[in-house]
């Protein structure tokens, strides 16, 4: 029995580590940077003390100094008594309606003199709380980034390890398929058996799966596809054994050659690095499943990628023979024909091609430039590729566009859709979880490419924005219905540097370039 190789080559270990550790390094020099640039809590001054109310009360009982006109006695010290009386009492008038004027104003501003240092204090406290709570923030953004790199190397090796797992065992159950055909000359009736106990074990395989605990659930989905795919095969070679045994029973002896078959068309292998999906061959059949596996259980169900591409079909309104070029499991193809527009599909994932192929839609297998170059000039009504450029090396890509001018016809439309890795949110939860991702593309960038390539009125068009509950929040209403100007200033500052943060980190999840040749 032939040797079963696990293991990758030392030399792509090292190349990887080298890698992993390079990324590192920079990732913890940016983080460091972030980190020298946290603001700290400033310093804040202690509330002016309250007024001094010493002398309130001596004012209040002390202001009134004229009296009556007091009783003179008689005589000659009467009349001079009277004679000074009638030159200090004006003074002595004049001196009491000042001392009533003062009183009365500190009276009335003494309540107030009392509220300033609470009002005070209060606005501190209150400014106090915002920028301790800001401080927070920074803090807790600094530590979710700091948590960021060892969450994502657990993910990437529970990922890593799982898959390959699996693909080992779906290549170590080939293998057996593979030994057991050979087998074909000793007797049916011994390969049926031996394969009854290889389906068997597939399916105790299964049912084990199925009793593990809720963290390994997701992996259950991607082993059903496992089971699929090999069945697929299952079948492939059963419909073999079943021609050898016509043969037998004809009398033609085992192994001669067979009569002439219809020739399947060649299908053309993309280069490195074109998609994440492997390429066209039996290893590559009973391997794909696992990106069927990956679109099911993270971009979404069939229901949810019909509702965000419904925008796109008035725009190839009177076209056919449009082009979807990465078509996954068919959705878009469903939203055409549904509108009387003509279309086929095209996947380089050989069980995508199947799934479509099963509900009767018109794909095809390979990739995209291959294809694209087999096609006649100003063939195609119309071209669209939701989440395939992301996936695409930048020489490829460019000789894509050029392929897709070419064989558009005049005035047909052309569609891009992609990650918006401008936008945070999308790059860390959607663009860097799909290992087959390539290289990231900015709406400018996309843009421009697609200008330069001869087409023309190319416009940006942003999907999918991000839920408000998933975005940074404003200061609440009830600070600024106080009525405090400096809590408003205060208000206004934190709003603003809240709605740049949104701007720049929770915008819109995916993006689309629309254009049309001229």
């Amino acid at each position: 029995m032939t040797t079963f190789k696990r293991s990758v080559s030392e030399e792509d270990l090292t190349r990887l580590e080298r890698e992993r550790q390079e990324a590192a390094e920079r990732y913890n020099a940016a983080l460091t940077a972030l980190d020298a640039a946290r603001q700290a809590l400033p310093e804040f001054p202690h509330p002016p003390p309250p007024p001094d109310e010493t002398q309130v009360t001596p004012l209040n009982t002390r202001w009134e100094i004229l009296k009556a006109q007091p009783a003179f006695p008689r005589g000659w010290r009467g009349k001079i008594a009277a004679f000074v009386w009638e030159l200090i009492e004006p003074v002595l008038a004049a001196q009491q309606a000042f001392n009533s004027v003062l009183v009365d104003h500190v009276n009335r501003n003494i309540t107030t003199d009392r509220e300033i240092p609470k009002s005070l204090a209060s606005t501190m406290a209150l400014l106090r709380q915002q920028v301790e709570q800001l401080v927070h923030f920074q803090l807790l953004l600094l530590g979710h980034l700091q948590l960021l790199t060892p969450f994502l190397d657990t993910k990437d090796y529970q990922v890593a390890g799982l898959a390959r797992r699996l693909d080992e065992d779906a290549q170590e159950e080939i293998e057996r398929l593979h030994q057991i055909t050979r087998g074909l000359a000793g007797g049916l009736s011994g390969v049926s058996d031996e394969m009854l106990k290889r389906w068997e074990s597939l399916l105790a395989r299964d049912q084990r799966y199925t009793g593990r605990i809720d963290e390994i659930r997701a992996s259950l989905a991607v082993a059903q596809q496992q089971v699929a795919a090999l069945k697929r095969e299952f079948d492939r070679l059963c419909q073999g054994f079943d021609e050898s045994a016509v043969a037998l029973a004809n009398g033609e002896r085992l192994g001669t050659a067979p009569g002439p078959r219809a020739a399947s068309p060649p299908v053309a292998t993309a280069p490195v690095a074109n998609s994440g999906q492997p390429p066209v061959g039996t290893a590559a059949h009973t391997s794909s499943w696992k990106y069927v596996g990956f679109e099911d259980l993270f971009r979404g169900t069939r229901d949810d990628i019909r509702a965000r591409q419904e925008g796109y079909v008035p725009l190839f309104a009177g076209a056919s023979d449009v082009l979807d070029i990465g078509c996954g499991r068919g959705e878009f193809l469903d939203l055409l024909t549904g509108a009387g527009i003509s279309a086929r599909g095209l996947d380089l994932n050989h069980e995508m091609v199947e799934v479509c192929r099963a509900r009767g839609l018109d794909v095809a297998e390979g990739d995209a430039l291959s294809y694209l170059q087999a096609q006649p000039d100003e063939s195609l009504g119309g071209l669209i590729a939701a989440q395939v450029v992301e996936h695409l090396e930048p020489a490829y890509l460019l000789r894509f566009f050029e392929e897709a001018h070419r064989t558009l016809r005049s005035g047909s439309t052309i569609v891009i859709e992609t990650i918006n890795v401008a936008c945070w949110l999308a790059f860390f939860e959607s663009y860097i979880r799909d290992i087959t991702h390539v290289r990231p593309l900015h709406s400018d960038t996309l843009k421009y490419l697609v200008t330069a390539s001869g087409f023309a009125d190319a416009e940006v068009q942003f999907k999918s924005p991000v839920d408000a509950a998933n975005r940074l929040q404003p200061v609440p209403r009830v600070i600024r219905q106080g009525g405090d100007e400096m809590m408003a200033a205060l208000a206004d500052s934190i709003d603003g540097n809240v709605e740049r943060l949104n701007r720049m980190m929770f915008t819109h999840l995916d993006y689309a370039v629309i254009a049309r040749r001229p």
